[in-house]
């Protein structure tokens, strides 16, 4: 019977250069949000008709987002490789409006907080439409599974 559906997901920490506490902070709460409700689910036929529950690693190789699947048993499944070109622009606009949000949640007016949070949200949902398009034909998943994804890949791509 199919679960489809990420159990247990990891950043591969080589990846992750740096991070402070904000980061850290979005890092764990998108994995929990991802683990309490999420729908993956891989469109590959398995031999085994093997359709889920899975264990995902997420890791960046050569300026490629990697998707390691592995079963509930932690045996290897599949792996999804997508270039990560058309996600720069998003990750970086991402970047610098969750520095404007937390700038203006020590300064600034509640109005003001709530347009940066607006337009934040707007740039991450924008983000997971563009994730769902490339991992169509390979993934299905859910916008909020999209949305939780990328955060996890802007954690991936933290510089310093």
């Amino acid at each position: 019977m199919a679960d489809p559906r990420i159990i247990d997901i990891k950043l591969d920490e080589r990846t992750i250069l740096w991070r402070n506490a904000d980061v850290e902070q979005e890092r764990r709460i998108a994995i929990f949000d991802l683990l309490e409700d999420n729908h993956f689910a891989p469109q590959r036929v398995h031999e085994d008709g093997y359709a889920g529950p899975y264990r995902v690693v997420l890791r960046v190789e050569d300026g490629r987002l990697v998707v390691e699947m592995r079963r509930e048993d932690d045996s290897p499944l599949e792996a999804v490789i997508l270039g990560l070109g058309r996600f720069r622009r998003p990750i970086r606009e991402y970047f610098a409006i969750c520095d404007s949000y937390y700038q203006a949640i020590s300064n600034a007016s509640p109005q003001q907080i709530e347009t940066v949070d607006m337009a934040r949200r707007g740039i991450h949902n924008q983000a997971a439409e563009m994730l769902m398009e490339r991992l169509e034909g390979k993934i299905a998943v859910d916008f909020d599974t999209a949305r939780r994804l990328f955060t996890l890949i802007c954690v991936l791509h933290i510089k310093g």
